[in-house]
């Protein structure tokens, strides 16, 4: 009996120490990058497991939301850190932004197409086709400016899902009008990915999984959209078979127009000129990020099926969600 005892109190401490492990291997501090975050600031840890983490958005009521694509759910964060299910049958939402009039607007996976998803009663389809009848292929990131415009990326047919070639659009970026007029913007990027808006909205910047750099795209006072050129040049490039690869993934600015980059090397900081700042390694490979919590003063990053908040220098910026 004395031995069992002994055996189950051996097996309890080993159990602690292996939970004590598990989170001090989450645990991670920053490196110093003024203006941004300060040397030893500590990475949180919020939750692991998840199948999917994509499409991070501050959320109205304070909450950030996120996409758990492969259960085709979102997912909240409330502010105290817990979890929630926020929606099901999303048909694979991967990101998410919220359009001037408060609809969360989606690009989905499942059955490629951009829409709105909430309101319930006010829920369609914004675009399902490009300009020549050809599908998505799988839509991946998007941002919505305050005109009511949606950019959008659709990185081609690379999921798990994988529609016929034949009917289905390259890889491409993509703008929406409030009319629903569909145009095409960019068809060179190899794997179009993250996309976001520069605080004026003068300027749109697009990752390139594939590649090396952030691109950029000047937009004029009449809405007129420039030829893309390289902003900011990528860390961390692994060899591919078909060439070097940042995995370039979600972008998002703060308030003072820097731009962070989920990639391979953790999250790259850029200045609004494209000037490199520093890097915040994480535990894991990111995919995404957004900032939210009081007055957005947190980075909350979303990758490999974990999720991470970091308190930032600088916050979000306030005019969109994202």
């Amino acid at each position: 009996m004395k031995l069992k005892k002994l055996s189950a109190q051996c097996l309890l401490a080993l159990g602690s120490l292996l939970a004590l492990g598990a989170a001090q291997a989450q645990e991670r501090v920053t490196a110093a990058i003024p203006g941004v975050v300060n040397a030893g600031t500590p990475i949180e840890f919020i939750q692991d497991g998840f199948k999917g983490t994509e499409g991070p958005i501050a959320a109205p009521d304070g909450a950030v939301l996120f996409t758990e694509n492969n259960n085709a759910r979102i997912i909240r964060i409330a502010p105290d850190n817990t979890t929630s299910v926020f929606l099901d049958n999303t048909n694979g939402a991967n990101a998410l932004a919220y359009s001037p009039e408060g609809e969360l607007v989606a690009v989905q996976t499942i059955e490629p197409r951009v829409g709105v998803i909430l309101p319930q009663g006010n829920a369609r389809t914004l675009a399902v086709k490009v300009d020549d009848s050809l599908g998505f292929g799988r839509p991946n990131d998007l941002v919505v400016d305050k005109k009511g415009f949606v950019y959008f990326t659709d990185s081609g047919a690379n999921g798990a899902v994988k529609p016929d070639p034949t009917k289905t659009a390259a890889p491409a970026v993509y703008r929406i009008s409030p009319e629903y007029v569909i145009e095409r913007i960019a068809k060179d990027i190899t794997r179009p990915n993250g996309i976001t808006l520069s605080p004026d909205e003068k300027t749109l910047y697009v990752a390139n999984t594939a590649g090396e750099h952030i691109y950029a795209f000047d937009i004029d006072a009449k809405g007129k959209v420039g030829p893309r050129r390289e902003f900011a040049h990528l860390e961390g490039l692994r060899q591919t078979e078909n060439g070097p690869s940042s995995g370039a993934d979600g972008l998002v600015v703060d308030a003072e127009g820097r731009l962070y980059v989920a990639s391979n090397t953790g999250i790259q900081v850029f200045s609004a000129k494209g000037e490199p700042l520093g890097t915040i390694a994480l535990p894991k490979q990111p995919q995404n990020l957004a900032f939210g919590g009081p007055g957005k003063k947190y980075l909350y990053v979303v990758g490999r099926g974990a999720v991470y908040r970091i308190p930032t220098l600088t916050a979000g910026y306030a005019g969109r969600a994202k």
